[in-house]
């Protein structure tokens, strides 16, 4: 079992940039794969982006592609989302998942186990 907890969400300007973190305790990090989420107020919780085990294919939702980048240390069980050219619209709680989703459920909540209870993220000037 793994326990996920979120960190260095805030406020930031838009146009800036800010890192996010999920740390890992418990077992099996490294045998997982990995995501993040949003959920803006009075929206349904969205994908991000995912970084599957296996090969260690990135996948993007088309809003963030270009601008967010997903990357993982084992060695510290640290999953991290790199956050450029902050928009208004990326204003939400963001959520780290774990889970072993099949190729279909990548980008699905549904594909993921384990959550963190998320960081907030407002973009505001």
């Amino acid at each position: 079992q793994v326990q996920l907890v979120e960190s260095g969400g805030g406020l930031v300007q838009p146009g800036g940039s800010l890192r996010i973190a999920c740390t890992a305790s418990g077992s099996g990090f490294n045998t997982y794969s990995l995501a993040w989420f949003r959920q803006a107020p009075g929206q349904e919780r969205e994908f991000v982006a995912a970084l599957r085990l296996s090969g260690g294919t990135t996948y993007y939702s088309d809003s963030v592609k270009g601008r967010f980048s997903i990357s993982r240390d084992n060695a510290k069980s640290t999953l991290y989302l790199q956050m450029n050219s902050l928009k208004y619209e990326d204003t939400a709680v963001y959520y780290c998942a774990a889970g072993r989703p099949i190729l279909s459920t990548t980008r699905s909540v549904r594909g993921y186990l384990y959550w963190g209870q998320g960081t907030h993220i407002t973009v505001s000037s």
